[in-house]
């Protein structure tokens, strides 16, 4: 009898509250023994997922985590996104079918197969992106949406010959305004949200852009987990 343990996707995220909704659900076991370096990593029958920060470095520590649990059939990296254009609102989902690495120039190819006139092209950035660089970045690589790490899990999952996917969820329109984000991140790519937080309190002008961030955050973060659901679906059941 093939007792080996069978492939299941794996998902990188970046943040733990991208995806905590979903891994509170029946199903998902947590590995505790990670977070003193700040890695989440999650089992379930049907797959598995870890979010160990922002940026390229920490997405590969948490691929590097994740696949000490078994071995992958895919890499999917998901989570929040900027929208690079008007045709996205906060909420929606994009199915990367391009995803490029701004730093490189690299272009990596998911396994959407999506027509060629309904492609979605997934940007990849070092640092949150300002309306004006979102704009930027739509018009110079006919983008849908930005984000920190997907070139990143892209680039590991050509390296090990695994099918890789981009599943994002658009978290602030093309012309929304981000606050300085930048200066509350950690070096190990954490947000220092009570740091923040206190920022926000002493500055009421910020107030409306933080509330609106939150609640595009959570909506988007909502229908995040719901499409991570739908993707892990066929794996239900499956035998090996």
């Amino acid at each position: 009898m093939n007792t080996a343990p069978r492939p299941r996707p794996v998902f990188i995220a970046a943040l733990p509250r991208e995806i905590a909704s979903l891994v509170s659900h029946r199903g998902w076991r947590a590995y505790q023994k990670l977070l003193s370096r700040n890695i989440h990593l999650f089992e379930h029958d049907d797959a598995i997922l870890a979010c160990a920060g922002m940026g390229a470095d920490r997405a590969a520590l948490a691929v590097e985590a994740a696949l000490k649990l078994g071995p992958a059939s895919e890499l999917i990296s998901i989570g929040w996104a900027g929208a690079c254009n008007e045709r996205l609102h906060v909420g929606d989902i994009v199915h990367a079918d391009i995803v490029v690495d701004t730093r490189t120039g690299e272009r990596f190819f998911t396994g959407e197969g999506t027509q060629p006139q309904t492609i979605q092209t997934v940007v990849t950035v070092a640092s949150p992106a300002s309306a004006q660089e979102k704009q930027r970045l739509g018009a110079a690589y006919s983008a849908s949406a930005v984000d920190m790490e997907a070139a990143a899990v892209a680039r590991l999952a050509r390296a090990r010959e695994l099918p890789f996917y981009a599943i994002k969820a658009i978290s602030d329109d093309v012309t929304f305004e981000l606050p300085d984000l930048a200066q509350f991140a950690t070096q190990d790519g954490q947000f220092r949200e009570a740091a923040f937080g206190l920022h926000v309190a002493l500055r009421p002008t910020l107030w409306a852009s933080v509330l609106a961030m939150a609640k595009g955050s959570k909506l988007a973060a909502g229908h995040l987990c719901a499409e991570v659901e739908t993707h892990m679906h066929p794996y239900r059941n499956r035998t090996t």
